[in-house]
């Protein structure tokens, strides 16, 4: 119920102007971020969120709107990155995003570093997103820029194989029919933006994600198969290497994202990393006062955990 509510409870969430940024994450492969700056005098020492989606979400997403909000509140700078092929970019080059293309945060992250200067950045993800944000801050370790001060991440998609097996459980067939109806026409667009570089027929007798992962993404992306695919892509492979604050939030009803018990593991091996796991919430929901209230603001609305990522990093 509340990952559905979440999804369909409209929300008024005013924010300013951003400031368009493309961003080349690879050699003629651009993403789209929309960029939120304090003032002029404090743009640089404030500290920067750089927030990522989850699978065919984008910079709209509401979740993405609700954290820039918190995130401008709270003095901060926000970048709301949109991943390959999101956020109006599908005609920008003919490849998919997946999973494993935590090398584009890295990009988006160089190129605000470079052009303005900032003094601190802390990375935010949301399911897919999550994972993209905690590999790449496994990936660096303690190696990563200076400026680098935490990540956070709700309801992370890092156990990829086992959450996608989960997605084609009967309770989840309709999370995992809408996230295939939005992935076919995706596909079927880029096949008529770019013809000849995709075969829309492969499209022929998916009936879950893993098969989409499987004769698509794997295909398209570089790898053997769905298998290979989620074994090479998942954060769990280098979570214990993250160096830097880290926030994990988890619903234990979450309808389909799995935390394997090796990657719970890792997870609680790792001083750095702080996991939350609440009772309730669903997938990236976590709504009303069981999970923190409104904490004296009735504009957030009790979204518990766009709160609390934003508090999580500001505290540093």
């Amino acid at each position: 119920m509340q990952t559905i509510a979440s999804f369909l409870l409209p929300r008024k969430i005013q924010l300013p102007a951003p400031e368009e940024r493309l961003v080349e994450v690879e050699a003629g492969i651009k993403v789209r971020c929309w960029c939120y700056w304090q003032d002029e005098a404090s743009r640089r020492e404030a500290l920067t969120l750089i927030v990522v989606h989850g699978l065919e979400g984008s910079s709209d997403s509401q979740y993405m709107l609700g954290v820039a909000r918190n995130g401008l509140t709270a003095g901060m700078n926000v970048v709301l990155m949109n991943q390959r092929n999101c956020g109006g970019m599908d005609a920008c080059a003919p490849t998919l995003y997946n999973s494993s293309l935590s090398g584009d945060v890295a990009a988006v992250v160089q190129s605000v570093l470079e052009n303005d200067r900032i003094s601190r950045f802390a990375l935010i993800g949301f399911s897919m997103g999550g994972n993209l944000v905690l590999k790449l801050a496994g990936e660096w370790g303690s190696a990563g820029p200076p400026q680098f001060g935490a990540v956070a991440a709700v309801c992370p998609a890092m156990d990829l194989a086992a959450s996608a097996d989960a997605l084609h459980e009967p309770r989840n067939r309709i999370y995992e029919y809408y996230f295939l109806l939005q992935l076919f026409r995706r596909l079927r667009t880029k096949g008529r933006l770019f013809p000849g570089k995709f075969d829309v027929s492969r499209l022929r007798g998916i009936s879950s994600l893993r098969m989409f992962d499987d004769r698509i993404t794997a295909y398209y992306c570089g790898f053997t198969g769905a298998d290979d695919y989620y074994a090479r892509a998942a954060a769990a492979n280098v979570v214990d290497r993250i160096a830097v604050p880290t926030l994990i939030i988890h619903a234990a009803n979450d309808p389909f994202i799995r935390m394997q018990p090796e990657t719970l593991l890792r997870i609680a091996a790792n001083p750095n990393i702080t996991y939350v796991e609440t009772k309730d919430g669903g997938h990236c929901a976590f709504l009303g006062e069981r999970n923190g209230g409104h904490n004296g603001n009735p504009a957030d609305e009790g979204r518990w955990a766009e709160r609390e990522v934003v508090e999580f990093v500001k505290s540093r």
